[in-house]
């Protein structure tokens, strides 16, 4: 069928409902609309669903969603998993208390029980109770940090951690063969009568919470400075206000002091409608705040509450400097695993693990404290695999997972990124810090005197809707038909496929295996340590490109990576036709 012809049978068969023929009635007229609503069907990929909210095949809708819960109702079924039922969990964002029914009362008429939280939840939660429910999988309506126009919809399996190979694979391939109006569904009362719509909340909290108390480190410290540390905090709008001010409280933080404009959940993000923790734009807010109060640090969370931002006091009052996601997690990193360490807790075998995008800093640290650094591909899935993959072999222990985009992770109660558990660890840290005449700011700069200035940036280029996505996926060809021999003023040494699977030594062409699972990643290894990496975002519609180096001081390592970031612009530019 064309668009135009699946257009048309939207608003013609009586399968769909008459707000979404009135919706789709609404841009007749406007043929690049009707074409962006149906030139392709919305793309479940490896992390699910994820788009624009309204009516179409190429939309997040009730239809979509059903499809792609019927698919994943298959799998599971073929898995003989029906009985151990799925987890569903929903963010603050436009339609995701309605899609989560829609999924949940799609798997209850395949004969699946589905556990629904009673309100919105944190991403990691979701993780959370699919393992302590013993669920064969879990949903997550959410579309994290995306514009307020855009929800999605995240797929867990039975280890907690998002689908990765083989069953990702197996649950696209039952999802691709489900027609639109081939999905299930039942009524909320019959399903709830009969045993298969279960409401799920306090318990489940209750015991992530015990959790994360577990994983503190030095309660002396909180207890120390509790009277005396400042913490702002902000859950953007999001699912992170209960459960973050809840563990701060219980343990016994006393100044935490909370946006009161983005305190309550609000899907239009009315104060940054990007609500991303990234972004300078989300933190004006509690900088006035932390200002006013004379806050240590300030903290975001995202709306799904699985990424946090952190800016920490500087030395001047009112002075405040942003971390990057890189800096974050060596931060969390050097506490961490510094702790164990001094503790005589560290195992033989503790491991670091980061994405190929993150930050060589971490190498060095891992290095320093001798525990092994593990590289995986960009998706927190990866590192949840690396730890399913510790418990099956009773090799390697996991210390601390993170990735340059604001996701970290202590502990193995989730298997995907934490910001309740890093908002935890990160007041800790500071508590502890303090009690060492210490300021976040200050172990940073001792950080930066032992390990070397390094300097990492993240640039993107957005191209929206169907000429953006084609342009974007020309442009990596591109670079992939004809690499740079240099990058500014670095040669490059070697050239990670990771889309082949290969590493090229570009002196002498020889080719080893990159030893990770396929993904369309270039990497860039420079001179010096340098590098660049190139990729298409999996969830937004951008092409970044992220490059680290480290300089002989902040200076030099400011000038030598603002040079090295014009070269991959000038680079993706020429390459982007």
């Amino acid at each position: 069928m064309s668009y135009k012809d699946l257009y048309n049978e939207w608003l013609s068969n009586p399968y769909f409902d008459e707000e979404t023929k009135k919706e789709l009635q609404g841009i007749s007229n406007d043929e690049k609309e009707i074409e962006e609503r149906f030139y392709k069907e919305l793309e479940f990929g490896t992390a699910g669903l994820r788009g624009i909210i309204g009516a179409g095949t190429n939309r997040m809708n009730y239809y979509t969603v059903r499809k792609a819960t019927q698919g994943l109702a298959n799998y599971i079924n073929k898995v003989n998993g029906g009985d151990r039922g799925v987890a569903i969990a929903y963010d603050s964002r436009h339609m995701s208390p309605e899609f989560a029914d829609a999924a949940a009362l799609c798997l209850n008429a395949n004969g699946i029980k589905a556990y629904v939280f009673e309100s919105l939840r944190p991403t990691p939660e979701l993780s959370f109770a699919v393992r302590e429910l013993g669920c064969i999988a879990g949903i997550n309506i959410t579309a994290s940090h995306n514009p307020a126009a855009y929800n999605g919809y995240k797929v867990y399996w039975e280890d907690g951690a998002q689908v990765t190979p083989p069953h990702d694979i197996g649950i696209t391939e039952d999802v691709n063969k489900v027609g639109i109006t081939d999905a299930k569904t039942m009524d909320k009362d019959e399903a709830v009568k009969a045993g298969l719509y279960v409401v799920i909340g306090k318990e489940i909290d209750d015991r992530y919470i015990s959790e994360l108390k577990k994983l503190v480190r030095h309660q002396d410290a909180i207890d120390a400075v509790k009277d005396d540390i400042k913490i702002v905090y902000t859950p953007l709008h999001g699912t992170g206000n209960i459960p973050c001010r809840r563990i701060l409280d219980e343990l016994g933080f006393k100044n935490v002091y909370v946006v009161e404009e983005q305190e309550l959940p609000n899907g239009d993000f009315p104060t940054c409608p990007y609500p991303n923790p990234e972004a300078a734009q989300a933190f004006e807010l509690a900088v006035k705040l932390g200002t006013e109060v004379g806050a240590d640090l300030l903290l975001a969370t995202d709306p799904d509450a699985d990424r946090i931002g952190i800016y920490v006091k500087g030395e001047k009052p009112g002075e405040y400097h942003p971390l990057t996601g890189n800096m974050q997690g060596c931060l969390l990193a050097e506490y961490e695993i510094g702790e164990m360490k001094a503790t005589n807790t560290l195992p033989a075998d503790g491991a670091l693990i980061k994405t190929i995008v993150s930050t060589d800093m971490a190498n060095d640290i891992a290095a320093y404290y001798g525990v092994e650094l593990i590289e995986v591909l960009t998706g927190f899935k990866y590192i949840g695999e690396k730890i399913l993959q510790f418990e099956q072999t009773g090799k390697g222990h996991f210390c601390l997972g993170f990735e340059e985009s604001y996701g970290y992770l202590i502990g193995t109660h989730a298997r995907d990124k934490d910001a309740v558990v890093a908002v935890m660890a990160f007041c800790e840290a500071a508590a502890y810090y303090k009690t060492k005449g210490l300021s976040l700011y200050d172990k940073i700069n001792e950080m930066y005197a032992r390990y070397g200035y390094w300097a990492d940036q993240v640039k993107s280029i957005t191209k929206e809707g169907k000429e953006g996505i084609e342009m974007i996926g020309r442009t990596i060809e591109n670079l992939r038909s004809d690499a740079p021999k240099s990058l500014g003023d670095y040669k490059v040494c070697k050239i990670r496929d990771y889309k082949k699977g290969v590493i090229v030594d570009v002196a002498t062409n020889e080719e080893t295996p990159t030893g990770l699972p396929e993904s369309n990643v270039l990497y860039y290894e420079l001179e010096g340590g340098a590098w660049v990496a190139i990729r298409p975002s999996g969830t937004e519609p951008k092409l970044k490109f992220y490059y680290g180096l480290k300089g002989e001081s902040h200076a030099d390592a400011a000038d030598k990576i603002e040079k090295l970031g014009s070269s991959v612009v000038t680079l993706v530019d020429n390459m982007m036709k």
